[in-house]
């Protein structure tokens, strides 16, 4: 969700109120398999932010590039932001005076990187800090919820969990959980420019699981499998491991059909220009693809990746933490 910055004429007045922040993430392992209760393994992506701003005003304004004006007559788009909002006011019983929201963000919408969720924690964290209110995570938590409810229907949760995220995250059934990591990894993300959904994905795996589900089940128990691998390859500090998990869930994820020819045309760029391992990151069916860098070095990676036909990349990198 691209929304523009503040004005520069504003800045003085945004300084003195608290910005609420958050991130964009990407999943390492267990897209789909999250869904069914196996963890998953996700990581923060600092590159790309969200952030909101609550000011004083003459009624209640949203101020965003994709629209201007009362809240209650934003379009059917940001009706998460709105959700966020009005949860936020809510559940912190903040008197009605007039405010306006300002948004801020360069998170690609429905590319898997947890758009919605990172716009709601930081209307959620403005909304507070503007009241002199710190949240707890799990109230912080169940807010942003709110608000992806409304984005995506029945969401597992690793994104509200994994946009505030300090570092890598091991999501199982609703619990969030920070990873150790033994060294550094440097990852490249890359667009296809396609957009994916999450909600048409999920559906596609649930129709192929009621159709064939020992064969799915036992793909779903594979993906589980790497994400353990993965998350004990962070704890080492394991790029050839870690990319190894990542190679073959790929692999897994487009024999559950949710590849598609862009996603798997940046995959196979990023392997024939080193990369120690590549897969689709989210849904599917669209959005992203994520490298794992053999050496720490992106630029090749990332040249390799635009050539390819990626429409923009990010660069981020998991540092080592006990």
């Amino acid at each position: 969700m691209h929304h523009a910055p503040p004005t520069a004429g504003a800045t003085d007045r945004l300084v003195a109120n608290k910005v609420g922040t958050a991130h964009a993430k990407a999943i390492l392992l267990g897209e789909h398999a999250a869904v069914y209760g196996a963890p998953a393994v996700a990581i923060p992506v600092h590159s790309l932010t969200a952030q909101a701003w609550c000011t004083a005003g003459n009624a209640e304004i949203l101020a965003s590039d994709l629209y201007s004006g009362p809240i209650g007559q934003a379009p059917a788009s940001l009706a998460p932001v709105v959700t966020a909002w009005r949860a936020a006011t809510r559940s912190l019983r903040i008197e009605s005076a007039p405010r306006r929201l300002i948004l801020s963000s360069t998170i690609p919408v429905q590319r898997g990187l947890g758009s919605s969720a990172a716009v709601a924690a930081a209307v959620i964290d403005a909304v507070a800090r503007d009241a002199g209110v710190e949240l707890d995570t799990r109230a912080r938590h169940q807010l942003i919820q709110e608000a992806e409810t409304v984005a995506h229907g029945k969401p597992s949760g690793i994104d509200a969990a994994s946009v505030v995220a300090r570092g890598p995250i091991r999501f199982e059934q609703g619990i969030a959980t920070e990873l150790p990591t033994g060294g550094s990894f440097t990852l490249v993300i890359a667009d296809t420019g396609a957009p994916g959904s999450t909600s048409q994905a999920v559906g596609y795996v649930r129709d192929m699981r009621r159709d064939h589900p020992r064969r799915v089940d036992a793909i779903i128990g594979r993906l589980a499998e790497l994400s353990r691998s993965a998350q004990d390859a962070l704890a080492v500090g394991s790029t050839h491991a870690l990319g190894e998990a990542m190679d073959e869930a790929h692999g897994h994820l487009g024999t559950l059909g949710v590849d598609s020819e862009a996603l798997l045309n940046l995959v196979t760029a990023a392997r024939r220009a080193g990369a120690a391992g590549a897969k689709l990151t989210g849904g599917g069916l669209g959005g992203c693809v994520i490298a794992l860098s053999a050496d720490g070095e992106t630029e090749h990676l990332t040249r390799a990746l635009r050539e390819a036909g990626a429409i923009d990349v990010w660069t981020t990198t998991v540092e080592a933490a006990a």
